[in-house]
């Protein structure tokens, strides 16, 4: 194996097809309403935006890879694929930040 994330990595897609079939296709129904370029309140551009923001916080190489060429397709600009990156920067910092006072607060319950 050459690396964890590789483009041709769809091809296991093929397990998911033999053994749950039923349950790729809900899946992917459901992928396409929530990303439906019409018949949406939220534009797509910002869908996608907020898609590929969530994908840098999660980490997950395939979202960011699927989701940054869908925000170029969506006419997203560099400069909002910047902020985007960093609303998602924002929130796991602040993520961190909350989980600190949650890690104070069980460190005072564990001394007493």
């Amino acid at each position: 194996m050459s690396d964890y994330f590789e483009r041709d990595d769809a091809r296991y897609t093929k397990v998911y097809k033999k053994h749950t079939p039923d349950i790729l296709a809900a899946f992917g129904a459901f992928d396409d309403a929530v990303f439906a370029p019409e018949g949406r309140e939220i534009p797509l551009k910002y869908r996608e935006l907020m898609a590929l923001a969530v994908g840098l916080t999660t980490q997950c190489a395939y979202c960011i890879d699927f989701h940054t060429e869908a925000c170029v397709k969506a006419g997203a600009s560099d400069a909002e694929i910047a902020e985007a990156a960093w609303v998602a920067t924002a929130i796991r910092a602040g993520g961190g930040y909350a989980h600190g006072r949650l890690a104070f607060k069980l460190t005072e319950q564990h001394r007493h």
